[in-house]
Protein backbone atom coordinates (compact mmCIF):
# COMPACT_ATOMS: atom_id res chain seq x y z
CA UNK A 1 0.00 0.00 0.00
CA UNK A 2 1.01 3.65 -0.34
CA UNK A 3 2.23 4.72 3.07
CA UNK A 4 1.44 8.19 4.42
CA UNK A 5 1.23 9.80 7.84
CA UNK A 6 -1.17 12.25 9.44
CA UNK A 7 0.19 14.12 12.47
CA UNK A 8 -2.23 15.41 15.12
CA UNK A 9 -1.05 18.64 16.74
CA UNK A 10 -3.47 20.00 19.40
CA UNK A 11 -2.64 23.62 20.22
CA UNK A 12 -3.67 25.70 23.24
CA UNK A 13 -0.80 27.92 24.41
CA UNK A 14 2.30 26.64 22.60
CA UNK A 15 4.45 28.96 20.48
CA UNK A 16 8.18 28.25 20.21
CA UNK A 17 7.61 24.61 21.18
CA UNK A 18 4.99 24.26 18.42
CA UNK A 19 7.38 25.76 15.89
CA UNK A 20 10.24 23.53 17.04
CA UNK A 21 8.03 20.44 16.97
CA UNK A 22 6.90 21.21 13.43
CA UNK A 23 10.41 22.02 12.16
CA UNK A 24 11.83 18.74 13.49
CA UNK A 25 8.97 16.67 12.12
CA UNK A 26 9.14 18.27 8.69
CA UNK A 27 12.94 18.18 8.39
CA UNK A 28 13.14 14.48 9.31
CA UNK A 29 9.93 13.03 7.84
CA UNK A 30 8.70 15.34 5.09
CA UNK A 31 8.38 12.60 2.46
CA UNK A 32 6.14 10.45 4.64
CA UNK A 33 3.98 13.13 6.25
CA UNK A 34 0.86 13.80 4.22
CA UNK A 35 -0.77 16.31 6.55
CA UNK A 36 -0.56 18.10 9.87
CA UNK A 37 -3.93 18.26 11.61
CA UNK A 38 -3.60 21.36 13.79
CA UNK A 39 -6.48 21.31 16.26
CA UNK A 40 -7.50 24.59 17.87
CA UNK A 41 -10.35 25.66 20.16
CA UNK A 42 -11.77 28.80 21.74
CA UNK A 43 -8.98 28.71 24.34
CA UNK A 44 -6.13 28.69 21.81
CA UNK A 45 -4.15 31.85 22.49
CA UNK A 46 -3.61 34.64 19.92
CA UNK A 47 0.14 34.01 20.15
CA UNK A 48 -0.36 30.36 19.20
CA UNK A 49 -2.70 31.29 16.36
CA UNK A 50 -0.03 33.65 15.05
CA UNK A 51 2.51 30.81 14.90
CA UNK A 52 -0.05 28.56 13.20
CA UNK A 53 -0.73 31.21 10.55
CA UNK A 54 3.00 31.62 10.00
CA UNK A 55 3.47 27.87 9.50
CA UNK A 56 0.41 27.62 7.27
CA UNK A 57 1.71 30.44 5.08
CA UNK A 58 4.83 28.41 4.32
CA UNK A 59 3.23 24.94 4.24
CA UNK A 60 -0.34 25.53 3.08
CA UNK A 61 -0.41 22.23 1.19
CA UNK A 62 0.16 20.20 4.36
CA UNK A 63 -1.38 22.09 7.27
CA UNK A 64 -5.07 21.63 7.99
CA UNK A 65 -6.44 23.78 10.82
CA UNK A 66 -9.52 22.35 12.51
CA UNK A 67 -11.60 24.13 15.16
CA UNK A 68 -12.77 21.41 17.52
CA UNK A 69 -16.42 21.07 18.50
CA UNK A 70 -16.13 18.44 21.27
CA UNK A 71 -14.48 19.42 24.53
CA UNK A 72 -11.05 18.65 25.95
CA UNK A 73 -8.04 16.78 24.55
CA UNK A 74 -9.95 13.58 23.85
CA UNK A 75 -12.52 15.49 21.85
CA UNK A 76 -9.77 17.20 19.84
CA UNK A 77 -8.06 13.93 18.94
CA UNK A 78 -11.34 12.14 18.20
CA UNK A 79 -12.28 14.83 15.68
CA UNK A 80 -8.80 14.67 14.15
CA UNK A 81 -9.15 10.92 13.68
CA UNK A 82 -12.32 11.44 11.69
CA UNK A 83 -10.72 13.86 9.22
CA UNK A 84 -7.33 12.13 8.89
CA UNK A 85 -6.53 10.82 5.41
CA UNK A 86 -3.08 9.27 5.91
CA UNK A 87 -2.74 5.50 6.17
CA UNK A 88 -1.20 6.00 9.63
CA UNK A 89 -1.70 8.58 12.32
CA UNK A 90 0.66 9.99 14.96
CA UNK A 91 -0.78 11.16 18.27
CA UNK A 92 1.54 13.54 20.13
CA UNK A 93 1.78 16.87 21.94
CA UNK A 94 3.07 20.24 20.76
CA UNK A 95 4.74 21.25 24.02
CA UNK A 96 7.87 19.07 23.54
CA UNK A 97 6.81 16.67 26.31
CA UNK A 98 6.72 14.21 23.43
CA UNK A 99 10.07 14.18 21.61
CA UNK A 100 9.46 14.91 17.90
CA UNK A 101 12.82 13.29 17.07
CA UNK A 102 11.26 9.92 17.92
CA UNK A 103 8.67 10.12 15.16
CA UNK A 104 11.15 8.98 12.52
CA UNK A 105 11.58 5.75 14.52
CA UNK A 106 7.81 5.40 14.78
CA UNK A 107 7.51 5.65 11.02
CA UNK A 108 10.37 3.24 10.30
CA UNK A 109 8.90 0.59 12.61
CA UNK A 110 5.38 1.23 11.37
CA UNK A 111 6.43 0.63 7.77
CA UNK A 112 7.76 -2.79 8.79
CA UNK A 113 4.70 -3.54 10.96
CA UNK A 114 1.83 -1.62 9.32
CA UNK A 115 -0.93 -3.41 11.26
CA UNK A 116 0.63 -2.74 14.67
CA UNK A 117 0.63 0.21 17.06
CA UNK A 118 4.04 1.68 17.90
CA UNK A 119 4.07 3.51 21.24
CA UNK A 120 6.62 5.34 23.38
CA UNK A 121 7.45 4.32 26.94
CA UNK A 122 9.07 6.44 29.62
CA UNK A 123 9.76 3.38 31.79
CA UNK A 124 12.34 1.62 29.62
CA UNK A 125 14.95 4.31 29.21
CA UNK A 126 17.59 5.82 31.47
CA UNK A 127 16.30 9.12 32.78
CA UNK A 128 12.90 8.59 31.20
CA UNK A 129 11.36 11.41 33.26
CA UNK A 130 12.78 14.92 33.59
CA UNK A 131 10.99 17.36 35.83
CA UNK A 132 8.21 14.92 36.79
CA UNK A 133 6.66 15.30 40.23
CA UNK A 134 8.10 12.53 42.50
CA UNK A 135 4.72 11.64 44.01
CA UNK A 136 3.08 11.41 40.59
CA UNK A 137 6.02 9.31 39.40
CA UNK A 138 5.44 6.70 42.12
CA UNK A 139 1.69 6.70 41.44
CA UNK A 140 2.33 6.32 37.73
CA UNK A 141 4.58 3.30 38.31
CA UNK A 142 1.98 1.60 40.53
CA UNK A 143 -0.75 2.38 38.02
CA UNK A 144 1.22 0.96 35.08
CA UNK A 145 2.06 -2.25 36.97
CA UNK A 146 -1.55 -2.76 38.04
CA UNK A 147 -3.05 -2.39 34.58
CA UNK A 148 -0.31 -4.29 32.75
CA UNK A 149 -1.07 -7.21 35.09
CA UNK A 150 -4.83 -6.80 34.68
CA UNK A 151 -4.62 -6.75 30.88
CA UNK A 152 -1.87 -9.40 30.81
CA UNK A 153 0.43 -7.28 28.70
CA UNK A 154 4.14 -6.51 28.87
CA UNK A 155 3.51 -2.86 28.02
CA UNK A 156 5.10 -0.58 30.60
CA UNK A 157 3.54 2.79 29.75
CA UNK A 158 -0.07 2.72 28.60
CA UNK A 159 -0.97 6.31 29.49
CA UNK A 160 1.70 8.16 27.50
CA UNK A 161 -0.16 9.58 24.51
CA UNK A 162 2.69 9.34 22.01
CA UNK A 163 1.93 6.70 19.39
CA UNK A 164 1.49 5.85 15.73
CA UNK A 165 -1.56 3.84 14.68
CA UNK A 166 -3.06 2.41 11.51
CA UNK A 167 -5.66 5.09 10.77
CA UNK A 168 -8.27 2.55 9.68
CA UNK A 169 -8.06 0.91 13.10
CA UNK A 170 -8.78 4.16 14.93
CA UNK A 171 -11.67 4.99 12.62
CA UNK A 172 -13.22 1.58 13.26
CA UNK A 173 -13.45 1.91 17.06
CA UNK A 174 -16.14 3.40 19.29
CA UNK A 175 -14.64 6.10 21.52
CA UNK A 176 -16.01 7.26 24.86
CA UNK A 177 -13.51 9.46 26.69
CA UNK A 178 -13.18 13.21 26.17
CA UNK A 179 -10.54 14.13 28.75
CA UNK A 180 -6.93 12.90 28.98
CA UNK A 181 -7.94 9.28 29.79
CA UNK A 182 -8.72 9.07 26.07
CA UNK A 183 -4.96 8.50 25.64
CA UNK A 184 -5.35 5.38 27.79
CA UNK A 185 -8.43 4.31 25.85
CA UNK A 186 -6.52 4.38 22.54
CA UNK A 187 -4.31 1.50 23.64
CA UNK A 188 -6.72 -0.48 25.83
CA UNK A 189 -9.40 -1.04 23.21
CA UNK A 190 -6.93 -2.29 20.57
CA UNK A 191 -5.39 -4.59 23.22
CA UNK A 192 -8.83 -6.04 23.94
CA UNK A 193 -9.13 -6.82 20.21
CA UNK A 194 -5.73 -8.52 20.05
CA UNK A 195 -3.88 -5.76 18.18
CA UNK A 196 -0.12 -6.02 18.74
CA UNK A 197 1.73 -3.07 20.25
CA UNK A 198 5.47 -2.36 20.10
CA UNK A 199 7.11 -0.11 22.72
CA UNK A 200 10.20 2.00 22.13
CA UNK A 201 12.01 4.05 24.81
CA UNK A 202 11.45 7.77 25.10
CA UNK A 203 12.27 10.57 27.51
CA UNK A 204 9.55 12.81 28.94
CA UNK A 205 10.59 16.35 29.82
CA UNK A 206 8.31 18.91 31.48
CA UNK A 207 6.98 21.60 29.16
CA UNK A 208 8.89 24.87 29.07
CA UNK A 209 5.99 27.15 28.22
CA UNK A 210 2.30 27.47 29.00
CA UNK A 211 0.27 25.51 31.51
CA UNK A 212 -0.71 21.86 31.46
CA UNK A 213 -4.32 21.14 30.47
CA UNK A 214 -4.36 17.97 32.58
CA UNK A 215 -5.35 18.83 36.20
CA UNK A 216 -4.06 16.35 38.79
CA UNK A 217 -7.53 15.15 39.85
CA UNK A 218 -8.24 14.03 36.26
CA UNK A 219 -5.60 11.33 36.77
CA UNK A 220 -7.99 9.42 39.01
CA UNK A 221 -10.38 9.06 36.06
CA UNK A 222 -7.82 6.77 34.42
CA UNK A 223 -8.73 4.02 36.90
CA UNK A 224 -12.38 4.24 35.90
CA UNK A 225 -11.45 4.11 32.22
CA UNK A 226 -9.15 1.11 32.65
CA UNK A 227 -11.69 -0.93 34.61
CA UNK A 228 -14.62 0.01 32.37
CA UNK A 229 -12.84 -1.11 29.20
CA UNK A 230 -11.61 -4.30 30.85
CA UNK A 231 -15.19 -5.40 31.51
CA UNK A 232 -16.62 -3.97 28.28
CA UNK A 233 -18.22 -6.45 25.90
CA UNK A 234 -15.95 -6.78 22.86
CA UNK A 235 -18.92 -6.33 20.56
CA UNK A 236 -19.16 -2.72 21.78
CA UNK A 237 -15.56 -1.82 21.02
CA UNK A 238 -15.86 -1.69 17.24
CA UNK A 239 -18.41 0.26 15.20
CA UNK A 240 -21.17 -1.84 13.74
CA UNK A 241 -20.93 -2.05 9.94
Amino acid sequence: MDYSVSIILPVINETFSLRQTFDILESQNSRDIKEYLVIICDRTTPESLSVINELKKNHADKIIVHNQKMKFLGGAVREAIEIATGTHLVMMATDLETDPNLVKEFIALSKKNPEMIITATRWKSVGGFKGYDPFKLVMNWIFQKFFSALYRTKLSDMTFGFRIFPTALLKSLVWTELRHPFLFETVLKPLRLGVKVIEIPSTWEARKEGESQNPFLVNFLYFKTGLRIFFLDKSKIKKQS
